[in-house]
């Protein structure tokens, strides 16, 4: 190992796979999509190719050398021993010696080097870390359609696939190409129409190749998308596995996970068909070509044309070649799985992120924060509208109450501000900077969110508190767990690896705390980032009335001086916000002062009195138009 250290770590850096590039979104096709990838390492592979190479051909040479040492014996008198031997042949030797010992070692060193650690490994990263981080990049909206499950699958194919791909080509395709060459060339020296018996041989391979491999590329492309779509319900199954154990049953999940293994099984057994007819039909040809030689070269051998050692030599040669075209069909079929598994995942990665800056977007921040939306219109799907004609002005510092029935339009209202979405029309102004001109991450800076849903990342309790503002010290980060009334709790906390406080892991999406818990986090989260707009979606909705009661007063303090935008069913726990602005479809319907609106006894008077408990009536969920 100390030997192979400094040889591999030079080729080990040969490309950084974490080098950053343009986030473009890569070419649809899949020789452009590959393109893309192979350009950022040409080097590599071009060397691969060029060790590939030899390696077919220094395997058939080897197969020469094999006669030429049958021929050396047959011709040699063995009693003369080894004296005899190197006597007469001792430079033909010694050149059989540097192959076998140097020119066979030096070729397999390289390429062992150049496969494993700078294809298998460096450039595998490259193209797992490109596509994931672009990936990444799209809207929420893109997530919010599809399977996690599939969508992760999908990306983690295309590394592999592309790798797959180009090792086939050139590892296989490439070093066959050359072998089968080389083959053609050493047996035409011993008589012409052996090589004519191997160029019909390979022109019948290339014939059921021709049949086949069509069929199996389409299969194989139906099985990828099988097997993304069982992956994606098994997910889907384990992230929401406390709400099928509370409404389902093992026969439910087994029938949904069911149907897509009998999908996934229906289409691999059909490629696996084609898979036996390919490799049956190229046993058949391969055996007879295989016989024509040897009766060939018996034949030539009975009228002394060829020596005993060039028989050896002739269907060692055509053996090994029956062996690598068994194996260029197997490439083929694997090559055809990957292609059909790439053009799947392909659809994925390269679907153009809807959500983007603009080239020329700015990095800002806000110094007021008034909010101004005009004449906006936004549907989740064409030609039904959740918002339409959409207009408000917030003043810096003011306190906005959005307030209706769910399906309303509130967190929609929410989402085009942080733009989780692009309003269809009209304009959305910070202190009078369009917001669709700011770069999404300067945006999202200025604004700090608490949402009813709370989901924690799967990290310690810390780095969850510094994702408001990474960077933090630890004295800030628990002056902000005090203010959310979470430091006491955050001290007692304790995973299964032994961590504690605030080094505490908290799980998958903060499982393994309580809704509670996981709400004063993440409120701690948004005082700590102390962003100069507050978005409050259901801020307090998890928390227990005592704790509410604490928590509201550190909200007071936080709202101070800050723009807020502010939702609640709870209609007592805005009532005192400077102004409410009523919603019903989309529109506004009415504006004022808690005090004014019931004055008015118009639609927020209703909603008042039709309270129970201080909750709105639901009707459909706004988050399912969103979700369809």
């Amino acid at each position: 190992m100390q030997f192979i250290r400094p040889f591999a770590q030079l080729f080990e850096n040969w490309i950084d796979p974490l080098q950053k590039v343009a986030m473009n979104r890569p070419p649809k096709t899949v020789s452009g999509f590959m393109w893309y990838y192979i350009s950022q390492a040409k080097a590599p592979f071009l060397a691969f190719i060029i060790i590939s190479g030899l390696t077919g051909g220094l395997e058939a040479v080897m197969y020469y050398f094999l006669g030429r040492i049958i021929d050396i014996l047959d011709a040699s008198n063995a009693a003369e021993g080894w004296a005899g031997i190197f006597g007469n042949y001792g430079q033909e030797l010694l050149v059989l010696l540097v192959f076998m010992l140097f020119v066979r070692w030096l070729v397999t060193f390289l390429a062992g080097l150049i496969d494993n650690q700078v294809i298998d490994r460096t450039f595998f990263n490259l193209v797992s870390w490109q596509t994931t981080t672009h990936v990444m990049r799209q809207s929420v909206g893109f997530f919010a359609s599809r399977h996690s499950g599939s969508v992760l699958t999908k990306v983690g194919q295309v590394s592999s696939s592309i790798i797959n791909l180009i090792t086939g080509a050139v590892g296989a395709l490439w070093t066959i190409l050359v072998f089968t060459t080389t083959t053609m060339v050493l047996l035409a020296q011993l008589d012409i129409m052996l090589m004519v018996i191997v160029m019909v041989w390979i022109a019948l391979v290339l014939l059921l190749a021709r049949y086949f491999l069509p069929r199996m590329r389409k299969q194989a492309a139906k099985v990828a998308e099988a097997g993304a779509a069982l992956n994606g319900r098994a997910v889907d199954i384990y992230s929401n596995i406390q709400t099928v154990k509370l409404f389902g049953t093992d026969a439910d999940a087994d029938g949904y996970l069911r149907e897509a293994y009998e999908r996934q099984l229906g289409v691999s057994l059909t490629l696996g068909r084609f898979s036996i007819g390919l490799q049956t039909s190229l046993v058949i040809v391969s055996s007879i070509a295989f016989v024509s030689v040897a009766a060939m070269c018996v034949d030539l051998w009975t009228r002394g044309a060829i020596t005993v050692g060039e028989i050896a030599f002739a269907l060692g040669l055509v053996f090994r070649l029956a062996n690598w075209l068994g194996r260029l069909l197997g490439s083929f079929n694997h090559l055809m799985r990957n292609f059909g598994i790439l053009q799947n995942a392909m659809e994925t990665v390269t679907y153009p992120v809807e959500i983007a800056d603009k080239p020329d977007s700015i990095d800002w921040a806000p110094e007021k924060g008034a909010i101004t939306f005009e004449d906006v219109d936004f549907a989740y799907l064409p030609r039904k509208e959740v918002v339409e004609n959409f207009s408000l002005e917030i003043k810096p510092g003011e306190k906005i109450g959005l307030v209706g029935q769910s399906g309303a339009g509130k967190t929609t209202i929410v989402n085009l501000l942080l733009r989780f979405y692009d309003r269809d029309s009209g304009s959305i102004r910070i202190d009078g900077q369009d917001i669709a001109d700011v770069k999404q991450e300067s945006l999202r800076a200025a604004i700090g969110v608490v949402t009813q849903d709370t989901a924690l990342l799967h990290r310690s309790v810390r780095d969850n508190i510094l994702y408001g503002r990474p960077g933090a010290t630890d004295e800030e980060v628990i002056a902000a767990a005090k203010r959310a009334e979470a430091h006491d709790f955050i001290l007692d906390l304790k995973d299964s690896e032994g961590r504690t406080g605030y080094d505490a892991e908290v799980g998958e999406r903060g499982v393994k705390l309580s809704g509670g818990q996981r709400q004063r986090i993440a409120i701690a989260r948004v005082i700590l980032k102390n962003a100069p707009i507050l978005v409050l979606d259901e801020a307090t909705s998890a928390l227990d009335s005592e704790i509410e009661a604490a928590i509201q007063e550190q909200l007071a303090g936080l709202m101070r001086g800050k723009t807020v935008v502010a939702i609640a069913h709870r209609l007592s726990t805005i009532a005192a916000m400077d102004r409410l602005v009523v919603l019903d479809g989309g529109k506004i319907v009415e504006k004022g002062t808690h005090a004014e609106l019931l004055r008015k006894n118009g639609h927020y008077a209703r909603l008042w009195a039709r309270q129970s408990g201080g909750f709105i009536g639901d009707i459909e969920e706004e988050s399912d138009a969103a979700a369809t």
